[in-house]
Protein backbone atom coordinates (compact mmCIF):
# COMPACT_ATOMS: atom_id res chain seq x y z
CA UNK A 1 0.00 0.00 0.00
CA UNK A 2 1.39 3.41 -0.98
CA UNK A 3 1.40 6.40 1.37
CA UNK A 4 -1.36 8.07 -0.68
CA UNK A 5 -3.52 4.94 -0.51
CA UNK A 6 -2.91 4.65 3.20
CA UNK A 7 -4.01 8.22 3.83
CA UNK A 8 -7.17 7.85 1.76
CA UNK A 9 -8.27 4.42 2.97
CA UNK A 10 -11.43 4.38 5.09
CA UNK A 11 -11.29 8.12 5.76
CA UNK A 12 -14.78 9.62 6.20
CA UNK A 13 -16.12 12.02 3.63
CA UNK A 14 -16.21 15.70 4.55
CA UNK A 15 -19.34 16.32 6.63
CA UNK A 16 -22.12 18.53 5.37
CA UNK A 17 -22.20 22.00 6.86
CA UNK A 18 -24.44 21.81 9.96
CA UNK A 19 -27.62 23.87 10.07
CA UNK A 20 -27.30 26.63 12.71
CA UNK A 21 -29.78 26.63 15.57
CA UNK A 22 -32.32 29.47 15.47
CA UNK A 23 -31.28 30.83 18.88
CA UNK A 24 -28.05 29.02 19.64
CA UNK A 25 -26.59 31.90 21.63
CA UNK A 26 -29.60 32.13 23.94
CA UNK A 27 -29.68 28.37 24.39
CA UNK A 28 -26.00 28.24 25.34
CA UNK A 29 -26.32 31.19 27.70
CA UNK A 30 -29.19 29.42 29.48
CA UNK A 31 -27.07 26.27 29.87
CA UNK A 32 -24.04 28.19 31.10
CA UNK A 33 -26.01 30.13 33.68
CA UNK A 34 -27.66 26.99 35.03
CA UNK A 35 -24.36 25.11 35.15
CA UNK A 36 -22.65 27.94 37.03
CA UNK A 37 -25.16 27.47 39.86
CA UNK A 38 -24.17 23.83 40.45
CA UNK A 39 -20.62 23.57 39.14
CA UNK A 40 -19.13 23.49 42.64
CA UNK A 41 -20.98 20.20 43.24
CA UNK A 42 -19.26 18.34 40.41
CA UNK A 43 -18.19 15.36 42.55
CA UNK A 44 -21.73 14.77 43.80
CA UNK A 45 -23.10 15.33 40.31
CA UNK A 46 -20.67 12.74 38.98
CA UNK A 47 -21.74 10.16 41.54
CA UNK A 48 -25.40 10.77 40.74
CA UNK A 49 -24.71 10.63 36.99
CA UNK A 50 -22.95 7.26 37.10
CA UNK A 51 -25.36 5.75 39.61
CA UNK A 52 -28.24 6.64 37.30
CA UNK A 53 -26.44 5.43 34.19
CA UNK A 54 -25.42 2.08 35.70
CA UNK A 55 -28.88 1.53 37.18
CA UNK A 56 -30.70 2.22 33.91
CA UNK A 57 -28.14 0.58 31.62
CA UNK A 58 -26.10 -1.84 33.77
CA UNK A 59 -24.19 -3.19 30.76
CA UNK A 60 -22.44 0.18 30.45
CA UNK A 61 -20.51 -0.47 33.67
CA UNK A 62 -18.12 -2.70 31.72
CA UNK A 63 -17.23 0.24 29.48
CA UNK A 64 -15.52 2.07 32.35
CA UNK A 65 -12.44 1.33 34.48
CA UNK A 66 -12.79 -0.65 37.68
CA UNK A 67 -11.47 2.29 39.70
CA UNK A 68 -13.77 5.23 38.96
CA UNK A 69 -11.74 7.78 40.94
CA UNK A 70 -10.20 9.33 37.83
CA UNK A 71 -13.20 8.82 35.59
CA UNK A 72 -15.94 10.07 37.91
CA UNK A 73 -16.07 13.71 36.86
CA UNK A 74 -14.32 13.39 33.48
CA UNK A 75 -17.24 12.28 31.32
CA UNK A 76 -19.65 14.60 33.08
CA UNK A 77 -17.39 17.61 32.53
CA UNK A 78 -16.85 16.60 28.90
CA UNK A 79 -20.60 16.35 28.31
CA UNK A 80 -21.21 19.74 29.90
CA UNK A 81 -18.41 21.26 27.82
CA UNK A 82 -19.93 19.84 24.65
CA UNK A 83 -23.48 21.05 25.25
CA UNK A 84 -22.13 24.53 25.96
CA UNK A 85 -20.69 24.66 22.45
CA UNK A 86 -23.79 24.14 20.32
CA UNK A 87 -23.47 27.73 19.16
CA UNK A 88 -20.25 26.65 17.36
CA UNK A 89 -21.57 23.76 15.31
CA UNK A 90 -19.03 24.15 12.50
CA UNK A 91 -16.34 23.25 15.02
CA UNK A 92 -18.33 20.95 17.29
CA UNK A 93 -20.08 18.60 14.86
CA UNK A 94 -16.94 17.30 13.08
CA UNK A 95 -15.37 16.63 16.48
CA UNK A 96 -18.46 14.80 17.74
CA UNK A 97 -18.58 12.72 14.57
CA UNK A 98 -14.97 11.70 15.10
CA UNK A 99 -15.74 10.95 18.74
CA UNK A 100 -18.71 8.79 17.77
CA UNK A 101 -16.56 6.76 15.39
CA UNK A 102 -13.89 6.49 18.08
CA UNK A 103 -16.37 5.25 20.70
CA UNK A 104 -17.11 2.16 18.63
CA UNK A 105 -14.00 0.66 20.21
CA UNK A 106 -15.87 0.52 23.53
CA UNK A 107 -18.83 -1.34 22.06
CA UNK A 108 -21.10 1.67 22.59
CA UNK A 109 -24.60 1.12 21.16
CA UNK A 110 -27.09 3.70 19.92
CA UNK A 111 -29.30 3.21 22.97
CA UNK A 112 -26.38 4.02 25.25
CA UNK A 113 -26.43 7.62 24.03
CA UNK A 114 -30.01 7.91 25.28
CA UNK A 115 -29.01 6.38 28.62
CA UNK A 116 -26.15 8.86 28.99
CA UNK A 117 -28.45 11.76 28.13
CA UNK A 118 -31.04 10.64 30.66
CA UNK A 119 -28.38 10.29 33.36
CA UNK A 120 -27.02 13.76 32.56
CA UNK A 121 -30.47 15.35 32.78
CA UNK A 122 -31.20 13.51 36.01
CA UNK A 123 -27.98 14.74 37.63
CA UNK A 124 -28.30 18.35 36.50
CA UNK A 125 -32.01 18.61 37.31
CA UNK A 126 -31.62 17.02 40.76
CA UNK A 127 -28.91 19.43 41.86
CA UNK A 128 -30.51 22.45 40.19
CA UNK A 129 -33.63 22.11 42.30
CA UNK A 130 -36.00 25.03 41.79
CA UNK A 131 -33.67 26.50 39.16
CA UNK A 132 -34.53 23.61 36.81
CA UNK A 133 -37.22 25.50 34.93
CA UNK A 134 -38.97 24.36 31.73
CA UNK A 135 -36.75 26.78 29.78
CA UNK A 136 -33.57 25.33 31.29
CA UNK A 137 -34.75 21.77 30.73
CA UNK A 138 -35.55 22.53 27.09
CA UNK A 139 -32.10 24.07 26.52
CA UNK A 140 -30.21 21.11 28.00
CA UNK A 141 -32.32 18.55 26.14
CA UNK A 142 -31.95 20.31 22.79
CA UNK A 143 -28.20 20.68 23.18
CA UNK A 144 -27.62 17.07 24.19
CA UNK A 145 -29.88 15.84 21.40
CA UNK A 146 -27.58 17.52 18.88
CA UNK A 147 -24.48 15.93 20.42
CA UNK A 148 -25.97 12.47 20.79
CA UNK A 149 -27.36 12.49 17.26
CA UNK A 150 -24.04 13.56 15.72
CA UNK A 151 -22.11 10.85 17.54
CA UNK A 152 -24.55 7.97 17.08
CA UNK A 153 -25.16 8.66 13.38
CA UNK A 154 -21.43 8.91 12.66
CA UNK A 155 -20.80 5.64 14.48
CA UNK A 156 -23.59 3.88 12.60
CA UNK A 157 -22.30 5.10 9.24
CA UNK A 158 -18.70 3.98 9.82
CA UNK A 159 -17.76 0.52 8.57
CA UNK A 160 -14.01 0.61 9.13
CA UNK A 161 -12.17 -0.96 12.04
CA UNK A 162 -13.07 0.20 15.53
CA UNK A 163 -9.57 -0.43 16.92
CA UNK A 164 -6.18 -1.92 16.17
CA UNK A 165 -3.79 -4.00 18.25
CA UNK A 166 -0.18 -2.91 18.49
CA UNK A 167 2.94 -4.36 20.06
CA UNK A 168 5.34 -2.09 21.90
CA UNK A 169 8.70 -2.60 20.18
CA UNK A 170 10.79 0.18 21.73
CA UNK A 171 10.72 2.20 24.96
CA UNK A 172 13.35 4.92 25.46
CA UNK A 173 13.47 7.10 28.55
CA UNK A 174 14.89 10.49 27.60
CA UNK A 175 14.19 12.12 30.94
CA UNK A 176 12.69 11.25 34.29
CA UNK A 177 9.24 12.23 33.02
CA UNK A 178 9.52 11.60 29.28
CA UNK A 179 9.67 8.53 27.06
CA UNK A 180 9.68 7.86 23.33
CA UNK A 181 7.57 4.80 22.55
CA UNK A 182 7.38 2.85 19.30
CA UNK A 183 4.38 0.62 18.68
CA UNK A 184 3.85 -1.63 15.66
CA UNK A 185 0.22 -2.29 14.75
CA UNK A 186 -1.18 -5.45 13.21
CA UNK A 187 -1.89 -3.41 10.07
CA UNK A 188 -1.20 0.27 9.27
CA UNK A 189 -3.70 2.74 10.74
CA UNK A 190 -5.05 5.19 8.11
CA UNK A 191 -4.24 8.43 9.91
CA UNK A 192 -3.18 11.75 8.49
CA UNK A 193 0.08 13.21 9.82
CA UNK A 194 -0.89 15.59 12.62
CA UNK A 195 -3.87 13.58 13.85
CA UNK A 196 -4.03 11.80 17.21
CA UNK A 197 -5.30 8.42 18.40
CA UNK A 198 -6.55 7.00 21.68
CA UNK A 199 -4.55 4.23 23.32
CA UNK A 200 -5.26 1.66 26.02
CA UNK A 201 -2.32 -0.01 27.77
CA UNK A 202 -2.10 -3.17 29.89
CA UNK A 203 -0.94 -1.08 32.86
CA UNK A 204 -4.22 0.89 32.90
CA UNK A 205 -6.99 -1.21 31.32
CA UNK A 206 -10.10 0.72 30.25
CA UNK A 207 -8.32 4.04 30.83
CA UNK A 208 -7.58 5.67 27.49
CA UNK A 209 -5.12 8.43 26.65
CA UNK A 210 -4.88 10.51 23.48
CA UNK A 211 -1.44 10.50 21.85
CA UNK A 212 -0.17 11.93 18.57
CA UNK A 213 2.06 9.83 16.31
CA UNK A 214 5.38 11.59 15.66
CA UNK A 215 5.79 10.08 12.19
CA UNK A 216 3.84 9.90 8.96
CA UNK A 217 2.24 6.50 8.25
CA UNK A 218 4.75 3.76 7.46
CA UNK A 219 4.21 0.56 5.49
CA UNK A 220 5.34 -1.53 8.48
CA UNK A 221 2.71 0.02 10.77
CA UNK A 222 5.17 1.45 13.31
CA UNK A 223 4.13 4.59 15.17
CA UNK A 224 6.32 6.69 17.45
CA UNK A 225 4.76 8.44 20.46
CA UNK A 226 6.27 11.05 22.78
CA UNK A 227 4.79 10.65 26.26
CA UNK A 228 5.35 12.98 29.18
CA UNK A 229 4.25 11.90 32.66
CA UNK A 230 1.89 14.62 33.86
CA UNK A 231 0.73 15.31 37.39
CA UNK A 232 -2.17 13.01 38.30
CA UNK A 233 -1.85 11.39 34.87
CA UNK A 234 -2.54 7.75 35.64
CA UNK A 235 -1.97 6.60 32.07
CA UNK A 236 0.94 8.83 31.10
CA UNK A 237 2.89 8.05 34.27
CA UNK A 238 2.31 4.33 33.80
CA UNK A 239 3.51 4.48 30.19
CA UNK A 240 6.68 6.37 31.04
CA UNK A 241 7.61 4.31 34.10
CA UNK A 242 6.17 0.86 33.53
CA UNK A 243 5.49 0.18 29.83
CA UNK A 244 7.68 -2.61 28.49
CA UNK A 245 8.71 -4.02 25.12
CA UNK A 246 6.22 -6.72 24.22
CA UNK A 247 3.21 -4.96 25.77
CA UNK A 248 0.05 -5.05 23.67
CA UNK A 249 -1.74 -1.74 23.16
CA UNK A 250 -5.20 -1.16 21.78
CA UNK A 251 -5.45 1.89 19.54
CA UNK A 252 -8.59 3.72 18.44
CA UNK A 253 -9.36 5.44 15.12
CA UNK A 254 -7.51 8.64 14.19
CA UNK A 255 -9.00 11.96 15.24
CA UNK A 256 -8.19 15.64 14.88
CA UNK A 257 -7.92 18.26 12.16
CA UNK A 258 -4.22 19.10 12.20
CA UNK A 259 -3.38 17.27 8.99
CA UNK A 260 -2.47 18.93 5.69
CA UNK A 261 -4.10 18.04 2.41
CA UNK A 262 -1.84 16.97 -0.44
CA UNK A 263 -2.82 19.96 -2.60
CA UNK A 264 -2.00 22.58 0.01
CA UNK A 265 1.11 24.51 -0.94
CA UNK A 266 0.93 27.77 1.03
CA UNK A 267 3.89 28.52 3.25
CA UNK A 268 3.53 26.83 6.60
CA UNK A 269 3.95 27.97 10.19
CA UNK A 270 4.22 25.44 13.01
CA UNK A 271 4.12 26.39 16.69
CA UNK A 272 4.80 23.61 19.19
CA UNK A 273 5.19 23.48 22.94
CA UNK A 274 6.43 20.42 24.83
CA UNK A 275 5.28 17.10 23.38
CA UNK A 276 3.12 19.12 21.00
CA UNK A 277 6.16 18.66 18.78
CA UNK A 278 5.09 15.06 18.06
CA UNK A 279 2.30 15.81 15.55
CA UNK A 280 4.48 18.51 13.98
CA UNK A 281 7.21 15.94 13.37
CA UNK A 282 4.65 13.71 11.69
CA UNK A 283 3.70 16.56 9.35
CA UNK A 284 7.37 17.34 8.67
CA UNK A 285 8.01 13.66 7.97
CA UNK A 286 5.22 13.79 5.41
CA UNK A 287 6.55 17.00 3.85
CA UNK A 288 9.99 15.46 3.30
CA UNK A 289 8.32 12.90 1.02
CA UNK A 290 6.75 15.54 -1.21
CA UNK A 291 8.50 16.65 -4.40
CA UNK A 292 7.96 20.35 -3.64
CA UNK A 293 7.27 20.95 0.06
CA UNK A 294 6.24 24.47 1.09
CA UNK A 295 8.60 26.75 2.97
CA UNK A 296 8.03 25.90 6.61
CA UNK A 297 8.84 27.89 9.74
CA UNK A 298 8.83 26.00 13.04
CA UNK A 299 8.86 27.59 16.49
CA UNK A 300 9.41 25.06 19.26
CA UNK A 301 9.21 26.30 22.83
CA UNK A 302 9.80 25.41 26.44
CA UNK A 303 10.94 26.91 29.70
CA UNK A 304 14.54 25.70 29.39
CA UNK A 305 16.69 23.83 26.88
CA UNK A 306 15.83 20.57 28.66
CA UNK A 307 12.20 21.01 27.59
CA UNK A 308 13.27 21.09 23.94
CA UNK A 309 13.99 17.37 24.10
CA UNK A 310 13.87 16.77 20.34
CA UNK A 311 15.47 19.97 19.10
CA UNK A 312 18.69 18.34 17.86
CA UNK A 313 16.68 16.09 15.54
CA UNK A 314 14.73 19.08 14.26
CA UNK A 315 17.91 21.04 13.66
CA UNK A 316 19.44 18.15 11.70
CA UNK A 317 16.26 17.99 9.64
CA UNK A 318 16.51 21.71 8.88
CA UNK A 319 20.14 21.28 7.75
CA UNK A 320 19.04 18.58 5.32
CA UNK A 321 16.04 20.49 3.93
CA UNK A 322 16.51 24.12 2.84
CA UNK A 323 12.74 24.74 2.88
CA UNK A 324 12.68 24.22 6.67
CA UNK A 325 13.70 26.71 9.36
CA UNK A 326 13.51 25.92 13.09
CA UNK A 327 13.58 28.52 15.86
CA UNK A 328 13.97 27.48 19.53
CA UNK A 329 12.06 29.59 22.06
CA UNK A 330 12.88 29.63 25.78
CA UNK A 331 10.88 31.28 28.54
CA UNK A 332 13.33 31.12 31.44
CA UNK A 333 16.85 30.23 30.39
CA UNK A 334 18.28 33.75 30.12
CA UNK A 335 21.87 32.56 29.76
CA UNK A 336 21.32 30.13 26.89
CA UNK A 337 22.59 31.32 23.54
CA UNK A 338 20.97 30.57 20.22
CA UNK A 339 17.33 30.84 21.26
CA UNK A 340 14.60 33.45 21.19
CA UNK A 341 13.43 34.64 24.61
CA UNK A 342 9.81 34.77 25.73
CA UNK A 343 6.65 32.74 25.38
CA UNK A 344 5.73 31.18 22.07
CA UNK A 345 2.86 33.67 21.76
CA UNK A 346 5.31 36.56 22.23
CA UNK A 347 7.95 35.32 19.84
CA UNK A 348 5.70 34.10 17.04
CA UNK A 349 3.81 37.39 16.81
CA UNK A 350 7.07 39.33 17.11
CA UNK A 351 8.04 37.82 13.76
CA UNK A 352 4.92 39.12 12.01
CA UNK A 353 1.25 38.48 11.31
CA UNK A 354 1.71 35.27 9.27
CA UNK A 355 -1.38 36.25 7.29
CA UNK A 356 -0.12 34.47 4.17
CA UNK A 357 0.71 31.20 5.96
CA UNK A 358 -1.21 28.14 7.06
CA UNK A 359 -0.56 27.74 10.78
CA UNK A 360 -0.54 24.63 12.98
CA UNK A 361 -0.48 25.11 16.76
CA UNK A 362 -0.04 22.30 19.28
CA UNK A 363 0.80 22.19 22.98
CA UNK A 364 -0.92 22.64 26.31
CA UNK A 365 -4.43 24.15 26.31
CA UNK A 366 -3.06 27.34 27.91
CA UNK A 367 -0.32 27.65 25.29
CA UNK A 368 -2.81 27.11 22.45
CA UNK A 369 -5.21 29.72 23.82
CA UNK A 370 -2.48 32.31 24.32
CA UNK A 371 -0.81 31.73 20.96
CA UNK A 372 -3.98 31.62 18.87
CA UNK A 373 -5.35 34.73 20.60
CA UNK A 374 -2.17 36.70 19.97
CA UNK A 375 -1.98 35.54 16.36
CA UNK A 376 -5.54 36.68 15.72
CA UNK A 377 -4.75 40.10 17.17
CA UNK A 378 -1.60 40.25 15.02
CA UNK A 379 -3.66 39.66 11.90
CA UNK A 380 -3.57 35.92 11.20
CA UNK A 381 -6.94 34.88 9.70
CA UNK A 382 -8.77 32.39 11.91
CA UNK A 383 -9.42 30.04 9.00
CA UNK A 384 -5.67 29.72 8.47
CA UNK A 385 -5.01 28.48 12.02
CA UNK A 386 -5.45 24.80 12.87
CA UNK A 387 -5.37 23.36 16.33
CA UNK A 388 -7.21 20.67 18.25
CA UNK A 389 -9.05 22.34 21.14
CA UNK A 390 -10.53 19.09 22.42
CA UNK A 391 -7.38 17.50 23.78
CA UNK A 392 -7.80 15.22 26.80
CA UNK A 393 -5.33 13.84 29.30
Amino acid sequence: MTADQLLSAHLPAAPARPTPLPDAFGLVETIRRSWALIEDQTDDLGRHFYATLFRNAPETRDLFPVNMEVQRSRLLRALVHVVQMVDRLDELIPFLQQLGRDHRKFGVLTEHYDAVGNALMSAVSTYSGADWTPQVEKAWNEAYAIAGKAMSEAAAAEHGRASWLGRLVDHRRIGWDLAVITVQTDEPIPYQPGQYVSVETPQRPRLWRYLSPANAPRPDGTMEFHVRAVTNGWVSRAIVAHARVGDTWRIGPPMGRMGLQQHEDRELLMVAGGTGMAPMKAVLDDLTRRPQPPRTQVFVGGRTWDDLYDFDALRRMSYAHPWLDVVPVLERDEDAAGAERGTLADVVTRYGSWSDHDALVCGSPAMIRATVSRMLVAGTPLDRIRYDPFTMD
